[in-house]
Protein backbone atom coordinates (compact mmCIF):
# COMPACT_ATOMS: atom_id res chain seq x y z
CA UNK A 1 0.00 0.00 0.00
CA UNK A 2 1.48 2.92 -1.02
CA UNK A 3 1.56 6.20 1.75
CA UNK A 4 -0.10 9.30 1.78
CA UNK A 5 1.60 12.47 -0.59
CA UNK A 6 3.92 14.48 1.03
CA UNK A 7 0.87 16.99 0.36
CA UNK A 8 -1.43 15.54 2.27
CA UNK A 9 0.72 14.56 5.10
CA UNK A 10 1.76 18.32 5.03
CA UNK A 11 -1.97 19.20 4.90
CA UNK A 12 -2.81 16.35 8.27
CA UNK A 13 0.25 17.63 9.90
CA UNK A 14 -1.15 21.67 9.85
CA UNK A 15 -4.29 20.80 10.91
CA UNK A 16 -3.17 18.89 13.66
CA UNK A 17 -1.35 21.21 15.03
CA UNK A 18 -3.95 23.64 14.71
CA UNK A 19 -6.07 21.55 16.95
CA UNK A 20 -4.05 20.78 19.59
CA UNK A 21 -3.22 24.81 19.55
CA UNK A 22 -6.80 25.23 20.44
CA UNK A 23 -6.90 22.50 22.95
CA UNK A 24 -4.07 24.09 24.91
CA UNK A 25 -5.46 27.44 24.31
CA UNK A 26 -8.71 26.01 25.63
CA UNK A 27 -7.25 24.92 28.74
CA UNK A 28 -5.49 27.46 29.81
CA UNK A 29 -8.82 29.19 30.06
CA UNK A 30 -10.15 26.98 32.47
CA UNK A 31 -7.18 25.87 34.11
CA UNK A 32 -6.94 22.56 32.82
CA UNK A 33 -3.67 20.38 31.90
CA UNK A 34 -3.75 19.48 28.12
CA UNK A 35 -1.56 16.60 28.82
CA UNK A 36 -4.62 14.67 30.65
CA UNK A 37 -6.79 15.59 27.50
CA UNK A 38 -7.32 12.48 24.80
CA UNK A 39 -7.59 13.42 21.15
CA UNK A 40 -9.30 10.67 19.63
CA UNK A 41 -9.01 11.25 16.11
CA UNK A 42 -12.37 10.39 14.27
CA UNK A 43 -10.75 8.54 10.76
CA UNK A 44 -14.04 7.86 9.43
CA UNK A 45 -14.69 7.78 5.55
CA UNK A 46 -10.66 8.03 4.98
CA UNK A 47 -8.07 5.63 4.24
CA UNK A 48 -5.66 3.56 5.99
CA UNK A 49 -2.50 6.35 4.36
CA UNK A 50 -4.55 8.80 5.92
CA UNK A 51 -4.37 7.03 9.68
CA UNK A 52 -0.76 6.13 9.05
CA UNK A 53 0.31 9.15 8.27
CA UNK A 54 -1.52 10.63 11.39
CA UNK A 55 0.24 7.86 13.80
CA UNK A 56 2.95 9.08 12.47
CA UNK A 57 2.62 13.00 13.58
CA UNK A 58 2.40 11.38 16.82
CA UNK A 59 -1.18 10.56 17.29
CA UNK A 60 -2.26 7.68 19.68
CA UNK A 61 -5.90 7.88 19.61
CA UNK A 62 -8.33 6.38 16.29
CA UNK A 63 -12.19 6.30 16.59
CA UNK A 64 -14.51 4.85 13.90
CA UNK A 65 -18.36 4.41 13.74
CA UNK A 66 -18.87 1.99 11.68
CA UNK A 67 -17.78 -2.05 12.21
CA UNK A 68 -17.56 -3.08 8.57
CA UNK A 69 -15.47 -0.15 7.76
CA UNK A 70 -12.90 -0.12 10.84
CA UNK A 71 -12.44 -4.05 10.50
CA UNK A 72 -11.01 -3.82 7.16
CA UNK A 73 -9.15 -0.73 7.41
CA UNK A 74 -7.70 -1.00 10.90
CA UNK A 75 -7.53 -4.63 11.72
CA UNK A 76 -4.84 -6.13 8.27
CA UNK A 77 -1.89 -4.97 9.01
CA UNK A 78 -3.09 -4.26 13.19
CA UNK A 79 -2.92 -0.16 13.24
CA UNK A 80 -0.40 0.93 15.85
CA UNK A 81 -2.48 2.81 17.74
CA UNK A 82 -5.98 2.99 20.82
CA UNK A 83 -8.88 2.05 18.72
CA UNK A 84 -12.39 3.82 20.12
CA UNK A 85 -15.57 2.65 18.77
CA UNK A 86 -17.68 5.51 18.62
CA UNK A 87 -21.01 4.44 16.47
CA UNK A 88 -24.14 2.91 17.46
CA UNK A 89 -24.19 -1.28 16.69
CA UNK A 90 -26.24 -4.10 16.28
CA UNK A 91 -25.50 -6.77 18.83
CA UNK A 92 -24.60 -8.97 15.84
CA UNK A 93 -21.85 -6.95 15.35
CA UNK A 94 -20.73 -6.99 18.98
CA UNK A 95 -18.14 -9.96 18.16
CA UNK A 96 -16.62 -8.36 15.29
CA UNK A 97 -16.26 -4.76 17.48
CA UNK A 98 -14.51 -6.83 20.23
CA UNK A 99 -11.84 -8.12 18.26
CA UNK A 100 -10.27 -5.12 17.66
CA UNK A 101 -11.70 -2.42 19.60
CA UNK A 102 -10.02 -0.98 23.21
CA UNK A 103 -12.87 1.73 23.80
CA UNK A 104 -16.52 1.44 22.79
CA UNK A 105 -18.22 4.94 23.23
CA UNK A 106 -21.43 3.87 22.72
CA UNK A 107 -23.59 1.31 25.22
CA UNK A 108 -26.69 2.73 25.69
CA UNK A 109 -28.85 -0.13 26.03
CA UNK A 110 -28.81 -3.40 28.11
CA UNK A 111 -28.48 -6.11 24.94
CA UNK A 112 -25.69 -3.83 23.75
CA UNK A 113 -23.37 -4.67 26.94
CA UNK A 114 -24.84 -8.02 27.09
CA UNK A 115 -23.41 -9.02 23.62
CA UNK A 116 -19.96 -6.85 24.21
CA UNK A 117 -19.94 -8.36 27.40
CA UNK A 118 -20.07 -12.00 25.44
CA UNK A 119 -17.91 -11.34 22.93
CA UNK A 120 -14.97 -9.78 25.36
CA UNK A 121 -15.11 -13.68 27.56
CA UNK A 122 -15.23 -14.99 24.42
CA UNK A 123 -12.06 -13.43 23.02
CA UNK A 124 -10.02 -12.34 26.38
CA UNK A 125 -9.32 -8.46 24.97
CA UNK A 126 -9.58 -5.83 27.65
CA UNK A 127 -11.92 -3.70 26.23
CA UNK A 128 -13.31 -0.31 28.20
CA UNK A 129 -16.90 0.74 27.62
CA UNK A 130 -18.70 3.80 28.53
CA UNK A 131 -22.27 4.84 28.55
CA UNK A 132 -23.34 7.12 26.19
CA UNK A 133 -25.87 9.61 27.14
CA UNK A 134 -28.86 11.81 25.43
CA UNK A 135 -28.91 14.90 26.58
CA UNK A 136 -31.69 15.97 24.92
CA UNK A 137 -33.97 13.82 25.52
CA UNK A 138 -34.52 11.94 21.68
CA UNK A 139 -32.69 8.98 20.45
CA UNK A 140 -32.17 9.60 17.63
CA UNK A 141 -28.15 10.19 17.52
CA UNK A 142 -28.07 7.45 20.11
CA UNK A 143 -27.80 7.56 24.00
CA UNK A 144 -29.67 6.67 27.10
CA UNK A 145 -31.50 8.68 28.97
CA UNK A 146 -29.73 10.22 32.19
CA UNK A 147 -32.07 8.68 34.62
CA UNK A 148 -30.96 5.00 32.86
CA UNK A 149 -27.13 5.67 33.49
CA UNK A 150 -26.75 4.17 37.23
CA UNK A 151 -28.52 0.71 36.01
CA UNK A 152 -26.52 1.12 32.62
CA UNK A 153 -23.12 1.29 34.55
CA UNK A 154 -23.81 -0.97 36.98
CA UNK A 155 -24.42 -3.61 34.28
CA UNK A 156 -21.25 -2.76 32.86
CA UNK A 157 -19.44 -2.72 35.99
CA UNK A 158 -20.83 -6.18 36.38
CA UNK A 159 -19.30 -7.39 32.94
CA UNK A 160 -16.20 -8.53 31.88
CA UNK A 161 -15.82 -4.93 30.70
CA UNK A 162 -14.26 -1.95 32.27
CA UNK A 163 -16.25 0.80 32.84
CA UNK A 164 -14.99 3.91 31.49
CA UNK A 165 -17.31 6.38 31.89
CA UNK A 166 -20.05 8.38 30.40
CA UNK A 167 -19.82 9.95 26.30
CA UNK A 168 -22.58 12.30 24.67
CA UNK A 169 -23.19 14.40 21.65
CA UNK A 170 -24.35 17.72 22.07
CA UNK A 171 -27.63 18.28 20.51
CA UNK A 172 -28.16 19.69 17.66
CA UNK A 173 -29.00 23.56 17.35
CA UNK A 174 -28.42 24.04 21.04
CA UNK A 175 -26.13 25.51 23.35
CA UNK A 176 -23.10 22.56 23.57
CA UNK A 177 -22.28 24.09 27.06
CA UNK A 178 -25.18 24.00 28.84
CA UNK A 179 -25.52 20.22 27.52
CA UNK A 180 -21.91 19.32 28.64
CA UNK A 181 -22.47 20.90 31.96
CA UNK A 182 -25.33 17.98 32.49
CA UNK A 183 -23.21 15.51 31.47
CA UNK A 184 -20.30 16.83 33.61
CA UNK A 185 -23.48 16.48 36.53
CA UNK A 186 -24.18 13.41 35.31
CA UNK A 187 -20.41 12.07 35.39
CA UNK A 188 -19.70 13.51 38.51
CA UNK A 189 -22.68 11.31 40.10
CA UNK A 190 -21.45 8.13 38.54
CA UNK A 191 -18.09 8.58 40.04
CA UNK A 192 -19.77 8.68 43.47
CA UNK A 193 -20.91 4.94 42.35
CA UNK A 194 -17.86 3.99 40.53
CA UNK A 195 -14.73 5.76 41.27
CA UNK A 196 -13.03 4.24 38.15
CA UNK A 197 -15.23 5.75 35.74
CA UNK A 198 -13.39 8.95 35.24
CA UNK A 199 -13.86 8.94 31.05
CA UNK A 200 -15.97 12.41 29.95
CA UNK A 201 -15.71 11.86 26.07
CA UNK A 202 -17.60 14.88 24.61
CA UNK A 203 -16.58 17.57 21.92
CA UNK A 204 -16.16 17.78 18.41
CA UNK A 205 -14.65 19.82 15.55
CA UNK A 206 -16.91 22.23 16.82
CA UNK A 207 -17.68 22.58 20.37
CA UNK A 208 -14.24 21.16 21.83
CA UNK A 209 -13.60 24.27 23.63
CA UNK A 210 -16.98 24.06 25.68
CA UNK A 211 -16.34 20.50 26.61
CA UNK A 212 -13.24 21.04 27.75
CA UNK A 213 -14.63 23.90 29.90
CA UNK A 214 -17.27 21.50 31.51
CA UNK A 215 -14.71 18.47 31.97
CA UNK A 216 -14.19 16.92 28.80
CA UNK A 217 -11.61 14.21 29.17
CA UNK A 218 -11.77 12.99 25.82
CA UNK A 219 -12.60 14.75 22.74
CA UNK A 220 -13.60 13.32 19.18
CA UNK A 221 -12.10 15.68 16.63
CA UNK A 222 -12.67 14.51 12.29
CA UNK A 223 -13.20 17.40 10.43
CA UNK A 224 -10.91 19.47 11.97
CA UNK A 225 -8.11 17.10 10.70
CA UNK A 226 -9.41 14.96 8.11
CA UNK A 227 -11.16 17.88 6.74
CA UNK A 228 -14.86 17.18 4.98
CA UNK A 229 -16.19 14.12 5.23
CA UNK A 230 -15.27 11.89 1.61
CA UNK A 231 -16.15 8.62 1.02
CA UNK A 232 -12.98 6.49 -0.17
CA UNK A 233 -15.04 3.12 -0.52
Amino acid sequence: MSGATAERRAELAANLAAVRDRLTRACAQVDRDPTQLRLVVVTKYFPRTDVDALIDLGVTDLGENRDQEARAKLVDPPVRARVHFIGQFQTNKATSIAGYADVVHSLDRPKAIAALDRAVRANGREVTGLIQVSLDGATGRGGAQPEDVPALADAVAASALRLGGVMAVAPLGADPGSAFARLRTIAAELRASHPEATIVSAGMSGDLESAIAHGATHLRVGTAILGSRQSHE
